[in-house]
């Protein structure tokens, strides 16, 4: 636990101790529960610096300051819109699955089986053959009996 006084620049802004550069602030939010705990530490201010990927939180209001590394961002894949995707070729590969041209993922395929009945009625879903993407929800099926396959709605 590192703890450091953090200096104010001309603008009353703090610095960081590391780069130099003028910190961000993050408003203290509501009281959040992580891990089925009560953590006091969101309503707290925090003073980040991006550059160093590290944030300051006072401790106990003494102006003394305890660095914390700043938590990772997952980047979300970009998902394309349903509209922008052309009838496509798609083969299934040694594991039996195939990539996603929505979003990059790998999908199932999905063999064909004969016509089951779900609550009286006939389930014609899983009666052709197609790929569905557990990522994006998207499922692609095949063209006649051709090795083009088109986005469909489940």
């Amino acid at each position: 636990m590192t703890v450091t006084k953090l200096q104010l620049n001309a603008n009353k802004k703090f610095l960081c101790p590391k780069c130099g550069r003028e910190l961000g602030l993050i408003e203290g939010g509501a009281v959040a529960v992580v891990g089925g705990k009560v953590d006091m530490n969101a309503v707290l201010p925090k003073h980040t610096c991006e550059s160093c990927g590290v944030y300051y939180q006072e401790l106990l209001n003494s102006g003394y300051y305890d660095e914390f590394p700043l938590p990772k961002q997952e980047k979300l894949k970009k998902v394309l819109k349903t509209g922008d995707l052309q009838p496509m070729e798609l083969k299934r590969e040694a594991d039996g699955k195939c990539t996603c041209p929505r979003c990059g993922e790998r999908m199932d395929f999905v063999e064909g089986q004969p016509v089951r009945i779900v609550n009286g009625k006939p389930d014609m879903e899983n009666v052709m053959d197609h790929f569905e993407c557990h990522y994006c929800n998207s499922v692609y099926r095949r063209i006649a009996t051709t090795n083009y396959f088109q986005w469909s709605e489940k």
